[in-house]
């Protein structure tokens, strides 16, 4: 009978057997990506015979782990995140036979924020790995030995003196991932000197670099990203992480460290030439379109707003190009089942 009626037959079964069958899009996951999916949520809801899609936080991983584990109302529809699907993640979808499509809405950059009274920094991303990573080279460079650092200026003569506490996301949030790879691992394993020594000699990779450390030089802070930001304002010493839409909402009371010599600006993140920048997703679960109503509506909505000149820009989220607007455009439509080799 199952293969009769076909999964989403089945998934209408379902859900309409159901004591409590859902009549509006649930999403969840990615912190950074949520103030954008609630302006087009609420866009959404104005529309007649949409409702109000439901979007929650959580961070990157229970977006993307959402949209993968199981089908029926239980589960959300849609999942966000702002760092992108890895295999091993795609693969908890096969093991629960669900199918997801992709669509990239934007770019973003990850930003090292203080209160503005606070000082100022400007840092590679050489000199913020050896500021948070669990593990640094030793004195003589012969060692990975746990982070030993405890002022910024014990890095650089030329950065504050003032002791190194940032505040940032937990495991479970994309903007750590992405700044784990972006930062620990091409900034600092891949740029140190004695890092890529170490590595060569112990033959591993560059991926050893990307763990945080736990003992107060980093503070994990929770998904919310508006706690940081009140956090910093209460202690102008301190640092935090997030992405530059939170930044962009709260230029009176916070500053930007460059990094690199480039600092998180619009245009900057656009072009590339900030080093800290990523994509932002949302993932589809195929079986609930159809079945639970509103969701390629919700999803159309992106495409009324994701431009230059539009609401999500004016936000702080950075538009694709046109190109790449139109690519996912058609992803909406036709809802292309995404593959392990479309990853690579």
């Amino acid at each position: 009978m199952f293969v009769r009626l076909g999964l989403a037959a089945v998934v209408a079964a379902s859900i309409s057997s159901a004591a409590m069958a859902r009549d509006y899009v649930s999403i969840a996951g990615s912190s950074t990506v949520l103030p954008f999916s609630t302006i087009v949520a609420e866009a959404a809801g104005k529309r007649p015979g949409v409702k109000t899609p439901v979007v929650e936080s959580g961070g990157s991983s229970v977006g993307k782990k959402g949209a993968c584990t199981g089908i029926g109302t239980e589960n959300i529809d849609i999942g966000n995140a702002s760092s992108r699907m890895k295999v091993s993640e795609l693969d908890v979808c096969a093991e629960n036979n669900v199918e997801v499509t992709e669509i990239k809405v934007g770019y973003d950059g990850i930003v090292l924020a203080s209160d503005r009274s606070g000082p100022e920094l400007d840092v590679t991303r050489e000199q913020l790995w050896l500021a948070l990573a669990a593990n640094v080279p030793n004195a003589e460079g012969t060692a990975f030995v746990p982070n030993f650092y405890t002022k910024w200026n014990e890095i650089d003569a030329s950065l504050p003196n003032i002791a190194i506490r940032v505040l940032g996301p937990p495991t479970t949030s994309g903007t750590r991932a992405s700044w784990e790879e972006m930062v620990n691992e091409k900034g600092g394993c891949k740029q140190n000197a004695a890092a890529k020594a170490i590595l060569k000699a112990e033959g591993k990779s560059a991926k050893t670099c990307r763990p945080l450390r736990t003992d107060g030089g980093y503070v994990e802070a929770g998904e919310q990203d508006n706690l940081i930001v009140q956090k910093l304002q209460e202690d102008n010493s301190s640092f935090g992480v997030f992405g530059f839409s939170y930044l962009d909402q709260n230029s009176d009371v916070l500053q930007a460290a460059k990094v690199g010599g480039v600092a998180p600006t619009f245009e900057d993140i656009a072009a590339g030439d900030y080093p800290v920048s990523r994509s932002l997703f949302f993932y589809i679960k195929k079986a609930h379109v159809g079945v639970v109503p509103g969701i390629q509506e919700y999803a159309r909505e992106w495409t009324k707003h994701w431009g230059e000149d539009g609401i999500l820009a004016e936000s702080g989220m950075i538009p694709m190009g046109e190109d790449e607007r139109a690519v996912y455009a058609d992803a909406i439509e036709n809802l292309p089942t995404l593959t392990a080799d479309m990853l690579d």
